[in-house]
């Protein structure tokens, strides 16, 4: 069993064991409002693209559990495509958990995508291409500064 992702409590893990500790988590508190948000940021490093995927569980008004997927490649030396590719990752997580989902049939988590653009900065004139991309994959999408999914908990392991 491939252990792509990591907890920082848990340690390495299995897509699926991401998946059964989310809704571990959810059912252990179910009357709760949970927000389920995919996230993906960027770092460029001497020769390498280092990308982190997190995937975080909040129980609004009581906390959150993540998880995160670090890989590096060759480097992307355009902005763009390193977004564009960002986005393209964390829409492949939310895919898989989405086929979960209906698979178990029984948990109605409605999926956020987080992206690391925002109204200021270089990435700015990227905003509506960007949304687009989510909203046209059926994900909800967020922008910087309600992104922390990607700005804060992915960034936190780019470094």
């Amino acid at each position: 069993m491939k252990r792509e992702f990591k907890s920082p409590t848990k340690g390495p893990m299995s897509f699926q064991e991401v998946f059964d500790d989310l809704i571990t988590y959810v059912e252990a508190m179910p009357k709760f409002n949970y927000r389920l948000i995919i996230g993906t940021d960027s770092q460029n490093r001497d020769e390498e693209s280092v990308f982190v995927t997190a995937i975080v569980i909040h129980r609004e008004g009581k906390g959150a559990r993540y998880f995160y997927s670090k890989r590096q490649r060759q480097k992307i030396y355009s902005l763009r495509q390193r977004i564009f590719y960002e986005a393209s990752l964390s829409l492949d997580v939310a895919s898989r958990l989405t086929a979960l989902l209906a698979e178990s049939g029984d948990h109605d988590l409605n999926i956020e995508v987080h992206l690391d653009v925002g109204r200021v900065g270089e990435t700015k004139d990227m905003i509506r291409e960007i949304v687009g991309m989510v909203a046209g994959s059926g994900f909800n999408a967020k922008i910087k500064p309600d992104s922390y999914g990607a700005s804060t908990v992915a960034d936190k392991y780019t470094k």
